[in-house]
């Protein structure tokens, strides 16, 4: 967290969400990922539980992926720390100011993120980060409290189509509105949600990365267009 800037109620959220055991499949996943490491992982003691968010609480940007990796945040403890897609997500957001560091290996490395918080839709790593349906709905609650409790985000940042579908759900049922028809994600699409902009983003993953589709540009333009996007709103009243 962010010294000098709390939110109570966003850290008791927070403090819970490891404790939950919603979905029998997410529990067996991550503790079976957890007993059986690669051999780069053996002799680490594994989270093994739901990562919770992790940012500052008074953020005006809310970054939300998909799931943990079995071998990140299911490991670390921390979103998006300890994978490669978290080394490309934490280099861009600290190109971008958003982030003292540039690299995030595990969750007491001093990372310290500004104006920015990060959550995801699901927060057990599932088999090949496919979550169900089900455990989806079991899930967004979680992410339902935060929009509610971080009133000074203006700016949803999603992380590939299952975020951004995630995150339309949250915020229609937290009564926010939703344009209809849903709106289609691709990156760099925008989507007024009340006084919220909601920008699309695709996921850092190593298939993005590797095949192209994502560049370190590309990323980084989403996030200078977050904090431009962000400022104007909050300076505004929006």
């Amino acid at each position: 967290m962010v010294t000098g800037r709390s939110n109570p109620a966003l850290d008791e959220l927070e403090a819970a969400i490891p404790d939950c055991r919603r979905c029998p499949r997410l529990v067996a996943w991550r503790e079976q990922a957890a007993a059986e490491p690669p051999r780069r992982f053996r002799g680490q003691k594994y989270w093994a539980r739901p990562a919770p968010g992790f940012g500052d609480p008074q953020a005006s940007i809310l970054i939300v992926g998909l799931a943990p990796a079995a071998h990140g945040a299911n490991r670390t403890g921390r979103v998006f720390t300890g994978d490669s897609s978290g080394d490309w997500l934490f280099a861009s957001l600290f190109r971008s100011g958003l982030a003292n560091q540039p690299t995030s290996t595990a969750a007491d490395d001093g990372l310290r993120l500004d104006r920015t918080f990060i959550a995801s839709v699901v927060r057990c790593a599932p088999p090949a980060n496919k979550p169900t349906p089900t455990e989806r709905d079991n899930c967004l609650p979680w992410l339902e409290a935060e929009l509610q409790l971080m009133e000074s985000v203006r700016v949803i940042v999603a992380l590939g189509a299952f975020a951004w579908d995630g995150v339309l759900r949250a915020c229609r049922a937290v009564g926010d509105p939703v344009p209809r028809p849903k709106p289609r994600f691709g990156h760099r699409a925008e989507v007024e949600i009340g006084d919220r902009l909601l920008l699309g983003c695709y996921h850092p993953s190593q298939h993005n990365t590797f095949t192209g589709r994502l560049t370190e540009e590309m990323l980084d333009g989403v996030f200078e267009r977050a904090k431009v996007a962000a400022s104007g709103r909050t300076e505004t009243g929006m």
